[in-house]
């Protein structure tokens, strides 16, 4: 067995997929003259157990989505009433306001016309930014991680997003100039797929079937075809994207770009071809990059579909079998998963201090099928603690055994080609022969010979194209490479000078240990969709020379050929040019996007303007693929880093912690939460996903349990929100559909509060005054004032560390809580008073807390916030001025609300939040629904104090007729109020804490009975409690273990308790009195 590598990777060339094929390549050697021991087959422990412990994970979640215990009471929803804008408005006018506002919100309304009008006036063209009143001279620029033009958006690209269009949003409402460039992939592998397919399914051709020309002409048929259907869906969602400067990876200018990078690269010698190891597609014909690749898990003998053949093949098996020794008559059996390899073996290895193997150094085994000798050659990399110790070594079908090929001088014999059939190679009864069929044929020629020595099951991870679903196989080609090491150690040094930001900051250590050990990457594809490589292969008439391949690249053909005459020292017309016809690796186009998207090699205006990007927004799977990419060849290409900061967010997974996949049948389509869809909708996707039969059973029970009448239509604005409420930048996110549900509650909630506020501003003939001049008055003014400085504050220091769950939480508390809860019900009361004074100081807060806090929210929620905020400004304090859009008003800051800071307010508020809460809990108790009765509060003197400054608050929100407040300490005498008198005898009692006590009057109240039931039961939680809280007081060394402020704190609790338990004795006897009495 091979210890496991460290430090560099062994392979100069594709990415690495080493951890798969060490368990799936994986072979075992003994020398024994019969069955090698049991240990020989074994894996490392660890690698067993990350793999049991993989399909463990799996098999709990299939479970619990298969059990009846999946809770969705999150989920229920009944259908609302879908209103439907019926004004005269053409595309790209502004929507009519003047329209009465509908009795509730309904997201088909409110999203539509906007974004046309939006998108009509420029208001996402950093050109804008001139005629911005407030506009300041700083850029924000970023693009938007181009999405393959042959798919549709997920849910993952629906918080991308969410997060990227809040923060340019955020950004362009400060006065910034801001570009954020919408782009789409072409996708190499997986468009030609998907045309490749539909044509077979259309036309019953292949591409074989067509020229090279014909069938690119296929697939740009079929994109025209397809349209814009991804940037509508970006519409859709709300995003401000720059549309003028669109991007698509094929486009004229950014195949110049592409080609641009490749001669360049290839002259610096960054580019270069060689032969190497690829992970290959068999079905798709091509070499594919890591990220096309999947692991799958099985535990043992398993039967898999694979494309090609007609029955399905085994895997999860160990196959053992023996080599001859040559000269003697011993044998050394070998261990492997794939025996069809074994033509292409060309050694055996062992380490050189194995006592076991000492005997054998330099000498060979007898292939038995070739006649070959295989030399037993000595190695350090080889494990002799693992297994046997012997490892038998197929240098063209194994990453490990190329690396020792390149050491010991040893041959690499390819025996399956790149249609995954066996070559010449393997002799006339193998030629031709499909690989795993071929399999069974090897099995049965070494049973033939008396050389096979048994199969057992083998946990193994095979490596899976995700694109075709075959089997991958390394095979050795001759492909280009980028030489990427010393690129990598400047990636590094960004980061450790601070140059590159990366947030969060713990994937710095991802960020340097992967490019510390990072591979020459392969960038050729063997595709017709795609970059054709800009180098020419040079041959010469005539010449005998056909040993070494003679390359050239430029930028055309012309180029090409006065490149190769001066190469060469011949005459243009004395060579033939054939152009490679591979194409590039997509992510290779992908990774020029910051600087191509703004015309790149060019030096143009956007380029001087905005590179480079202020920040790249992306997921956290694409720190390699990707953003790596983009970082080396960004710094090499231009000279600077390609952005200044780096934030990742984490995966979107589904309720159950699956990652949402096709392949599970779990993606979740944006648009079905923003419109809403049924349960039969949602079946009949996955039905249509082609999926294996038991992903398809369990995808399908779990939409009927999560989605028992589908998803409600939620809207945009929703979906957005709870988004970004969640905290992007740690674990990965399991989104759940009730929060989505919850979030469209919270629009209503917004609606109906704009609602009110245009009633109360109806009502009013007195102009507003403008925020600078508008002075609360009341406490419970200053308070709701206050706390929106405060959640103003909270907001602008959490948008500047891209924090957008605390922005998000802040502001839905304060509209729901502050705004909602209690700010309303105090005002209510308030407008209806004759002290117009009053009442229009309220009105003026009222208003500006609304239409502050809609821009506050405007960058989450960009529908609603400016169907509303547009429906206010008729009202506000100039009307005369002209209106433009919420999205580029000033974005609220701290220094404009600081005449709004009251800290004493929002230090004293809490306590009469708790006041009203024991109030109602009074209330509740006697059943009281429409009665106001007094209340008195047996308070200390500083609590009377702030109770007397929110005594409005408190009735209005306890529904309390009159509060009095009795304080029979000492020191009353310094209050501006006289103290009441002591509450009436046979109050309802409730006490705040051991300073504040409530009595409720209700002696008036009916049905003493059930106040006797109601207090008997509240008095046993009560005595319930208080013994929890004595028995912690008589702990042994109570005193001494437990800090002071602890045992006080504690104490005030006991004291609260004997209190309410003592008042609540004093109010049963007076009820059974009063029962008594009635009775009598």
């Amino acid at each position: 067995m091979w210890k496991s590598t460290r430090g560099k990777s062994f392979r100069a060339g594709a990415e690495s997929i080493h951890s798969t094929w060490r368990t799936w390549g994986r072979r075992l050697c003994s020398q024994t003259p019969g069955p090698p021991p049991p240990s020989s087959s074994k894996q490392p422990l660890h690698s067993l157990r990350s793999q049991s412990e993989k399909a463990k994970r799996k098999n709990k979640r299939d479970k619990a989505i298969l059990s009846s215990n999946v809770d969705n009471s999150g989920m229920k929803w009944s259908e609302k009433e879908k209103v439907i804008y019926t004004g005269a408005t053409l595309p790209g006018e502004k929507k009519d306001t003047t329209l009465p506002l509908p009795q509730s919100y309904s997201p088909k309304y409110v999203e539509s016309c906007w974004y046309h009008w939006w998108e009509k006036q420029g208001l996402f063209s950093p050109e804008k930014h001139r005629e911005i009143p407030h506009a300041v001279d700083k850029y924000f620029s970023l693009c938007i991680p181009p999405p393959n033009v042959t798919g549709t958006l997920h849910l993952g690209h629906a918080l991308t997003v969410a997060i990227e269009d809040s923060l340019a949003r955020w950004r362009r409402m400060q006065g910034h100039k801001v570009l954020w460039v919408p782009g789409c992939d072409h996708a190499g592998i997986a468009t030609q797929a998907v045309v490749e397919r539909r044509l077979l399914r259309d036309h019953g051709r292949r591409r074989q079937d067509y020229s090279r020309e014909e069938f690119v002409q296929e697939v740009w048929k079929w994109k025209k075809e397809k349209g814009d259907e991804i940037y509508d869906q970006l519409r859709k969602l709300g995003a401000s994207l720059d549309w003028n400067r669109a991007c698509f990876t094929l486009d004229p200018d950014f195949n110049r770009a592409v080609t641009e990078a490749f001669v360049r690269m290839c002259d610096s010698g960054l580019v270069y071809r060689s032969e190497s190891l690829v992970n290959w597609s068999c079905a798709l014909g091509s070499a594919i990059s890591d990220v096309e690749v999947d692991s799958k898990q099985v535990s043992g003998s398993t039967h898999l579909s694979v494309p090609g053949y007609q029955q399905k093949v085994e895997f999860g098996t160990m196959v053992t079998f023996a080599y001859p020794i040559n000269g003697n008559h011993g044998e050394v059996a070998v261990a492997t998963t794939r025996p069809e390899t074994m033509l292409g073996d060309v050694a055996i290895a062992v380490h050189p201090d194995d006592p076991r193997y000492q005997s054998l150094h330099g000498q060979h085994c007898r292939h038995p099928f070739t006649n070959r000798l295989l030399p037993i050659i000595t190695d350090t990399m080889v494990d002799m603690d693992v297994g046997t110790g012997a490892v038998k070594l197929t240098p063209a079908h194994d990453y490990t055994d190329f690396l020792l090929s390149q050491r010991h001088s040893l041959p690499r014999l390819t025996v399956i080609g790149g249609d995954g059939t066996m070559t010449s190679l393997c002799g006339q009864w193998l030629e031709g022969v499909k690989r795993f069929e071929a399999r069974e044929k090897v099995i049965g020629a070494l049973i033939e010979k008396k050389l096979f020595r048994g199969k057992r099951d083998h946990a193994m991870s095979l490596p899976i194209c995700s694109r075709s679903g075959d089997v991958i196989e390394p095979l050795l080609k001759k492909q280009w490479f980028v030489r990427c090491e010393e690129m990598a150690k400047k990636a590094i040094q960004a980061v450790d000078e601070g140059k590159l930001e990366i947030i969060p900051h713990f994937y710095t250590k991802t960020w340097k240990n992967w490019l510390s050990n990072i591979s020459d990457w392969c960038i050729s594809r063997q595709l017709w969709w795609g970059h054709q490589i800009p180098a020419y292969q040079v041959s010469f008439p005539g010449s005998d020379d056909t040993q070494e391949e003679k390359w050239v690249w430029a930028r055309t053909e012309a180029q090409a050929k006065d490149r190769a005459a001066a190469k060469f020292g011949v005459s243009p017309d004395a060579m033939t040019l054939i152009q490679d016809p591979d194409v590039l690796d997509t992510w290779f186009s992908s990774a020029l996007f910051p600087f191509a998207m703004l015309g790149w090699p060019q030096q143009t205006e956007d380029m001087k303007q905005f590179y480079p990007n202020t920040i790249l927004e992306t997921g956290s799977d694409l720190i390699f693929f990707w953003v790596a990419r983009m970082v080396m060849l960004g710094t090499e290409l231009t000279g600077q880093l390609p952005f200044k900061q780096v934030l990742f967010h984490s995966l979107v997974r589904d309720k159950y912690g699956r990652k949402m996949s096709k392949s599970l049948g779990n993606v979740v389509d944006p648009l079905d939460v923003i419109l809403g869809v049924s349960l039969e909708r949602l079946q009949e996707k996955v039905m249509e996903g082609n999926l294996d039969p038991r992903e398809e059973a369990i995808a399908m029970e779990a939409q009927r349990k999560d989605f028992p009448e589908g998803i409600a239509e939620c809207g945009t604005d929703a979906l957005r929100f709870a988004l970004c409420s969640y905290k992007a930048q740690g674990e990965d996110i399991s989104l759940s559909m009730s929060q989505v549900l919850g979030c469209r509650h919270f629009c209503n909630k917004m609606w109906q509060t704009v609602r009110f506020t245009l009633g109360a501003l109806e009502d009013t003939d007195v102009p507003l005054t403008p925020l600078p001049e508008t002075a609360p008055v009341s406490c419970v003014d200053r308070w709701v004032c206050s706390r929106l400085s405060s959640a103003v504050r909270q907001c602008e220091k959490a948008l500047e560390s891209y924090q957008l769950h605390i922005v998000t939480s802040s502001l839905h508390a304060f509209w729901l809580h502050d705004l909602c809860d209690v700010y309303l019900e105090c005002v209510k009361p308030v407008l209806k008073q004759q002290d117009k004074a009053e009442r229009q100081v309220a009105i003026a807060v009222l208003y500006h807390c609304v239409s502050l806090s809609l821009c506050l929210l405007s960058p989450f929620m960009p529908f609603l916030t400016e169907e509303l905020w547009q429906r206010l400004q008729p009202y506000g304090p100039d009307p005369g001025r002209a209106v433009t859009s919420v999205c580029v008003q000033p974005y609220p800051t701290a220094s404009q609300l600081v005449h709004w800071q009251f800290p004493q307010e929002e230090t004293d508020f809490p306590l009469v939040q708790e006041v009203v809460r024991v109030a109602r809990s009074l209330r509740a108790q006697c059943h009281i629904t429409k009665d106001r009765p007094d209340m008195w509060a047996v308070c200390t003197p500083d609590k009377a104090q702030i109770l007397y400054n929110f005594s409005h608050a408190v009735c209005a929100l306890g529904r309390i007729s009159n509060l009095h407040l009795h304080c029979p300490q000492d020191g009353a005498t310094s209050l501006p109020f006289p103290s009441a008198p002591p509450p009436p005898e046979g109050s309802l009692v409730g006490v705040v804490d051991h300073s504040v006590q409530l009595h409720l009057d209700v002696q008036n109240c009916s049905n003493a009975d059930q106040q006797i039931v109601l207090l008997s039961q509240h008095r046993e939680k009560l005595q319930f409690r208080l013994q929890q809280s004595l028995s912690q007081t008589k702990v042994m060394n109570y005193t001494e273990k437990v800090p002071g402020h602890i045992r006080k704190e504690t104490a005030n609790k006991i004291a609260a308790l004997e209190q309410e338990l003592k008042s609540i004795d004093n109010q049963l006897l007076v009820l059974k009195n009063v029962k008594n009495a009635s009775g009598s």
